[in-house]
């Protein structure tokens, strides 16, 4: 996985988690900052309420009721980590990766990868359903 991006004289504290995707779609500097940045939009389109964060030392992270996907960037691939990706349907077969898990599932993606922005977004779409459903399913606990 990219190092901590660098964010110049300003401390990484006080860096929102997207100036920090930012810095790291930049920093990159290739066919990966190209994916992710690409991703990053399709996600934001498919969902305009996401929240962008930054988790475990570096990792782009999108929420909306709990964990979207992730956008972890390798040499070799960048992967697209769906929190609760065994649960989703996947009818155009999105999903490439860590397919052998109860919960997760990803989609790699190579360099001169085409990606499926329809299907993506569907994805999205249903990630989020899935997150709402699982929050509207929780007792609500009553004050004393």
């Amino acid at each position: 996985m990219s190092k901590q991006p660098t964010t110049g004289s300003k401390d990484l504290a006080e860096t929102s988690p997207s100036q920090l995707i930012d810095a790291r779609i930049k920093e990159l500097n290739d066919w990966r900052g190209e994916a992710l940045a690409r991703v990053r939009t399709l996600i934001k389109d498919a969902d305009p309420e996401a929240v962008e964060e930054w988790k475990w030392r570096g990792v782009p992270v999108w929420s909306h009721g709990g964990i979207l996907c992730t956008g972890e960037t390798y040499k070799a691939v960048v992967k697209l980590t769906f929190a609760k990706g065994a649960a989703l349907e996947d009818p155009s077969g999105l999903f490439n990766s860590s397919l052998d898990g109860n919960t997760r599932r990803a989609i790699d993606i190579h360099e001169g990868d085409a990606i499926d922005e329809m299907a993506l977004k569907a994805l999205i779409r249903a990630a989020v359903a899935l997150n709402a459903s699982k929050t509207a399913a929780r007792p609500t606990r009553s004050k004393k």
